[in-house]
């Protein structure tokens, strides 16, 4: 188990893993907290799931690029680790299931091997980093996003400013106007600009901000229009260093980014991310806009005889599966992936397709589908034949036929019913009854187990989430159905409304009722968003109302999709948005963690990390004293007015100036080596000064 220690190249990664293993063998012995062991292992991509004893392990990979040699390490692992059944999610990460704890650390340097992390793809973090799909190869795009995107997830990873923040922040880069990342639903969007500026080509970015879905959805403001590309990461950093500062904590529905928004206005927070431009680590931030590791591409080569059994069936793939690059002469394919589940053995053929035919790098996409790039002309007949051999050429890919769900209650703690089986369910009916619907993506749909949207169903033209209904005394399974979201394009996005609850068993024919009217109802040209506008909630709340009528209940309508016992609402305990710490000793023993982190950067010359611990050791400390008086905290500006009130004001604790005098400092200064080893040395003698406040009221 611990041959990784001299096998790992990159010493940061292997103190990572050791550190991880020598916190689940505290944790087995009882000398850690569970609430502390748990918040560490979510930062490792460590997730507990619905199962008792095992954990889903998160795979974080960049905006879903993956190459062939990283697939075939990915698959070993899950064939090794797990059950060989890889989940592609919706934010393009992959993740495996019924993982043993105590194997995690093995597990996690097997995959570091070609250079794959799991370090902050759960948890109160900056999660991965998102992109479109086809960046790079979009006709459409300005620009490629790829490099922009590769370098935010290097700059955040690991980076102190978000290492304990009170809720997970998502990124995500559009390759183009058509917005394709989703960027209004994210907490940092961009949209890739080109202006003329004294006669020369500039790149930026449109950005949104402090977008979310979740149980309460908001659209991202527009921070700016057009912000250059060396300014896209210090603008990140000071909008993180805001969230954590002044970011909810204890009430969880609370702690996104999109509530503190709320709280403060757009003009407010943009203030708030000013004041702390002095203090950045950078001012400017360089990109080189160049990729630095090009994709293999594939030769032309002589392709052996082959017949496709069903020509028709290939002219549809042709049609809704293949797209023309902007690179002349290339296509890329899109393959759909029901379900996002894909089996070790399938994938493993399916590498070997891809380094005959197309780019030895493919890119999960955010429908949970993967795209193939790079495939010639002539390829493609004989592509889709191998494809097909594997099941891998199903028609559709991201049209109306291809419906995104999360894992629901299948692995997932919140899960209240179904979404997985009801999605091939609903799939079906399209296939089936609506096969028009394949060769489009104007009707989206999306599903999620919970209201939690990691099905992303609060942005879909027909959405659903699980949840349930009470008929007497029984419960029954059911579905929340959202109606009229979208994307409108440029940062801007339409949230689905709440149209109403229907039995589960009942979602087909919720689905038949829509696409029924909607071809009998709409205009020649209406989108569907358009319809649904026109016409108004209250008409769709009056078309699926009889659904709703639990008078005529069956039987049947007590079994959730996929089951065949009764349904019981089983819903756990959420890990997703990690865990607040409030033992007085955890905090006190994280305060000393953070001192010796500055003290590691200072020593590195990285100046601004180490002032950032430090400023998150003066937290720490304060927060502890707080707690052992009895005071409920919350934001990290709230401590910072609390300890004053509390402690300094009543001379309990003796500070020479007011504690918010004292840590504010970390945004007044430059982080220059003199400021960073004042600072450090001033947090050392506040948490001296705490403990001895904690000891004395100890003794008493």
């Amino acid at each position: 188990m611990q041959s990784f220690r001299t096998e790992l190249e990159n010493p940061v990664v292997e103190r990572d893993i050791i550190e991880l293993e020598r916190k689940i063998t505290l944790y087995r012995e009882g000398k850690i907290d569970e609430e502390k062991f748990r918040s560490l292992r979510l930062a490792r991509g460590v997730y507990g799931q619905r199962q008792q004893g095992v954990q889903m392990v998160r795979i974080k990979l960049p905006y879903g690029k993956v190459t062939m040699q990283q697939l075939e390490r990915i698959c070993k692992v899950s064939d090794e680790y797990s059950r060989g059944r890889l989940h592609i999610t919706t934010r393009q990460d992959i993740q495996i299931h019924y993982v043993s704890l105590d194997r995690t650390p093995e597990l996690w340097a097997e995959l570091e091997r070609d250079d794959i992390t799991l370090r902050e793809a759960c948890g109160n973090t900056v999660r991965n980093v998102t992109a479109s799909s086809m960046a790079g190869i979009d006709p459409n795009e300005p620009f490629d996003v790829t490099p922009y995107a590769h370098v935010m997830f290097e700059y955040f990873l690991r980076n102190p400013v978000c290492q304990d923040m009170g809720r997970k922040v998502k990124i995500a880069f559009s390759s183009s106007e058509k917005d394709t990342a989703y960027t209004f639903m994210h907490d940092l969007g961009f949209v890739p600009k080109v202006k003329i500026i004294n006669g020369e080509e500039v790149r930026g970015f449109k950005v949104m901000l402090a977008g979310g879905l979740g149980s309460q959805p908001y659209l991202a403001e527009v921070a700016y229009e057009f912000l250059p590309v060396n300014q896209i990461v210090p603008f990140s950093e000071a909008v993180l260093r805001v969230f954590d500062r002044y970011g909810e904590r204890v009430k969880r529905h609370k702690a996104r980014m999109k509530y503190l928004m709320q709280d403060v206005g757009l003009e407010g927070f943009l203030k708030l991310i000013e004041e702390e431009r002095l203090a950045l680590k950078y001012k400017i931030f360089e990109i080189d806009g160049t990729v630095s590791q090009e994709p293999q591409l594939p030769a032309l080569i002589q392709l052996p005889d082959f017949e496709i059994a069903d020509s028709s069936k290939y002219e549809k793939w042709f049609k809704t599966n293949v797209f023309k690059q902007k690179q002349d002469g290339y296509f890329a394919v899109g393959l759909k992936i029901v379900n996002g589940d894909i089996l070790t053995p399938v994938a493993r053929k399916l590498i070997e397709i891809v380094k005959e035919l197309s780019a030895d790098e493919i890119r999960l996409t955010n429908t949970q589908g993967i795209l193939l790039k790079y495939v010639h002309a002539a390829h493609l007949p004989y592509l889709f034949y191998k494809l097909d051999e594997l099941g891998l050429a199903e028609i559709g890919f991201e049209s109306t036929a291809d419906i995104t769900s999360c894992p629901g209650t299948d692995t997932c703690n919140l899960g209240i019913s179904n979404s997985t089986d009801i999605t091939r369910e609903l799939e079906k009916v399209i296939y089936e009854e609506y096969p028009d619907f394949i060769f489009g993506n104007d009707v989206s749909i999306k599903i999620s187990g919970c209201i939690n949207s990691c099905g992303q169903h609060a942005m879909a033209a027909i959405g659903f989430h699980g949840s349930s209904l009470k008929k007497d005394k029984l419960v029954l399974p059911a579905l929340q159905v959202l109606i009229g979201g979208g994307v409108l394009g440029d940062g801007l996005g339409a949230v689905a409304d709440k149209v109403i609850k229907v039995p589960s068993k009942r979602g087909p024919e919720v689905l038949r009722i829509l696409l029924n009217d909607y071809q009998q109802n709409g205009e020649e040209g209406e989108y569907f968003l358009s319809y649904y506008q026109r016409k108004g909630k209250i008409y769709f709340y009056d078309l699926l109302n009889p659904l709703a009528d639990l008078a005529n209940i069956t039987d049947d309508d007590f079994i959730d999709w996929g089951q065949d016992k009764p349904y019981v609402q089983a819903i756990g305990v959420g890990e997703c948005a990690g865990v607040t710490i409030d033992l007085i000793a955890t905090l006190l023993l994280e305060s000393d963690e953070k001192i010796a982190g500055a003290q590691e950067a200072f020593e590195k010359a990285e100046y601004a990390d180490s002032i950032y611990n430090a400023y998150t050791s003066y937290i720490n400390s304060a927060k502890a004293i707080l707690t052992s008086e009895g005071v409920k905290t919350n934001t990290q500006s709230g401590i910072v007015k609390d300890f004053d009130t509390h402690l300094v004001q009543t001379a309990k604790v003796n500070l020479p100036v007011s504690f918010e005098e004292l840590i504010y400092q970390i945004n007044k200064n430059e982080p220059t080596a003199d400021f960073a080893a004042y600072y450090l040395d001033q947090a050392r003698n506040f948490t001296k000064l705490v403990k001895e406040y904690r000891e004395s009221i100890l003794i008493q």
